[in-house]
Parts: C-alpha cells; sequence; structure tokens
C-alpha cells in the first residue's frame, strides 16, 4: 500500500463546536486507506469532530501524537504487534490523549489489558457510525467506553480478582476527605457537583482523584467505581447532601449597610472620575 508518511487534511462542510463549546479533533491511525477515507467522510457531516492528521504504520502514529494537537487518537490494534505495550507508549508521549481501539474482533484478554493499561474506548471494526461518534463524545467528557460483551468481561475480571495480579495494589487506607470523595463517584456523580457536595472546587476534586487513583493503582473514575465497589472500599458511606443556599450573615448585613451608606455619600459629592483605557492549528481531517 502506498505510504504517505504522516498526512493531515480538512473536513469538508460547517465545523462549529458542539453546545458545550468542545471540539474534538481526531488522530486516525488504521492500515486501511478505504477505513480511513470511509470515517472521513462519517466525520465531515458532523460539527463538532474534525481530523487533524492521519497514520497507517506504528512509527507514523508515534509521530501524529506528538505532532498534531489532538483529543482523540483513533488506533487500530493492527497497527503493533503488541498493541497493549502499544497504547502504553503511546499514553506517555501525549498523556492527555483520549485513545480509543479498534479490534477486528471481540476478545476478551486483549479487551481486559487495554482497558488495564489506559485505554479509553475500545471497540470492533463493525461498530456503526453512530455508535462510534457517541463514542468519541463519551470519551472527550471523561467516560470510558466500553461495548455491552466488555462490560460483561471487565465485571467477571474485578468479580474474580483476576484483572490485576493479586499483588499489585497494596492495601491501602482512604482519608475520610478521600472515602467522600469516591462515594459521589461510584453514585455517578461529576466532579462539579462532587465539588458543591463536598464544599470544595472542581480541581481540588480532580487533585483528590489523581491521588486516588495513585493509591488503588486505578486508570479512570469506571475502574475506580468498578475497585470500591467489589472490595467495599466505600460499604455505608453516604454522599453528603446538597447544601442549601446560606442565608447572609450578621456582618455581612452590616458590611452592605456601610456600603451603601457610603455609596449615599459620596453620590453628593462632585463627580471627579478619570477614564483608563486600558492555532497554532494543524487542521487535517483523520480517519481511522
Amino acid at each position: 500500500m502506498a505510504g504517505t508518511s504522516i498526512s493531515v487534511g480538512e473536513n469538508h462542510g460547517v465545523h462549529g463546536n458542539t453546545g458545550n463549546g468542545q471540539l474534538i479533533r481526531v488522530i486516525l491511525a488504521d492500515t486501511q486507506a478505504i477505513f480511513r477515507a470511509g470515517l472521513r467522510k462519517i466525520f465531515a457531516l458532523e460539527d463538532d469532530i474534525r481530523v487533524v492528521g492521519q497514520a497507517e504504520t506504528l512509527s507514523q502514529t508515534q509521530s501524529a501524537v506528538t505532532k498534531f494537537s489532538a483529543d482523540v487518537l483513533i488506533f487500530e490494534s493492527a497497527l503493533a504487534p503488541n498493541p497493549v505495550e502499544a497504547v502504553t507508549e503511546l499514553l506517555r508521549q501525549a498523556p492527555q490523549l483520549k485513545i480509543v481501539v479498534v479490534t477486528p474482533a471481540s476478545d476478551e484478554q486483549l479487551t481486559l489489558d487495554l482497558f488495564r493499561r489506559g485505554a479509553h474506548g475500545i471497540l470492533s471494526r463493525e461498530v456503526e457510525p453512530e455508535l462510534l461518534i457517541e463514542c468519541l463524545r463519551k470519551v472527550v467528557a471523561g467516560e470510558p467506553w466500553l461495548e455491552n460483551q466488555a462490560i460483561h468481561w471487565v465485571m467477571e475480571a474485578y468479580r474474580g480478582h483476576s484483572l490485576r495480579p493479586s499483588g499489585a495494589r497494596p492495601k491501602v487506607q482512604l482519608t475520610p476527605k478521600e472515602t467522600l470523595i469516591v462515594s459521589c463517584v461510584t453514585q455517578g456523580m461529576k466532579n462539579k457537583e462532587i465539588a458543591i457536595r463536598v464544599g470544595t472546587t472542581e480541581q481540588v476534586v480532580k487533585n483528590y482523584l489523581r491521588k486516588v487513583y495513585d493509591k488503588l493503582g486505578v486508570a479512570d473514575r469506571l475502574e475506580l467505581a468498578l475497585y470500591c465497589l467489589s472490595h467495599h472500599v466505600v460499604d455505608g458511606v453516604k454522599p453528603p447532601p446538597v447544601p442549601s443556599p446560606a442565608s447572609p450573615s450578621v456582618d455581612a448585613v452590616n458590611i452592605s449597610a456601610a456600603s451603601a451608606a457610603a455609596g449615599a455619600a459620596s453620590s453628593s459629592m462632585p463627580d471627579a472620575s478619570s477614564n483608563s483605557d486600558g492555532t497554532n492549528t494543524l487542521a487535517a481531517p483523520k480517519l481511522s
């Protein structure tokens, strides 16, 4: 097959942002040019998806993830003799990248290994276009994507403690704050809602979750939830209720009254106000 090293392109059609302002930039890495071309046509119909690069070998893929600014890499497992190690290396090169692995057929062990190593989505080559698009949007939003059969495999692996070696995770003790945040995660809450419930900020919640991931040896929210449910980490822990709006304190009322009085006094004085003056984009429609 003729090999262009790494190519960039542009989608045809209108490309705006999604309702939440997120434009999904995709790198397509697949051995088959016809498959990449098909994906480019599919993504060209979506306002929130833009292909920024494509590759047809593993070395080209490794170059592409460092050369192009992308949110998702659609990676064909056949590109590498060991796709699990390839995913590990690609995530080392571009930690912020979400990797969706396309496999030729459903494979239990490959699915478990890819999921354990940090793949954000795993789907078969026969996936319907609508599901692939939904998959991209989900993983960019921070949610893992597994097909029904794969979810069953992951759940069974956790029940049998076989996803990781028994000694891979040391026994750890979560702090009360970490336990509270994890209990919210197991209830399906997003970081914003968790922050409101525990009285902190989204960034602090993210920081806590990173520490918990490291402590428990998990890769993402789904793996964290499965681990905690399987090991009864948050049994009996109830997420805090949504706080009710606080009424203004006496001091706040006094300050407001003083400010109002000061404003009234200043309004009687002459006006002495003064005026003060005060992508790098490599767009390339990429197909898988």
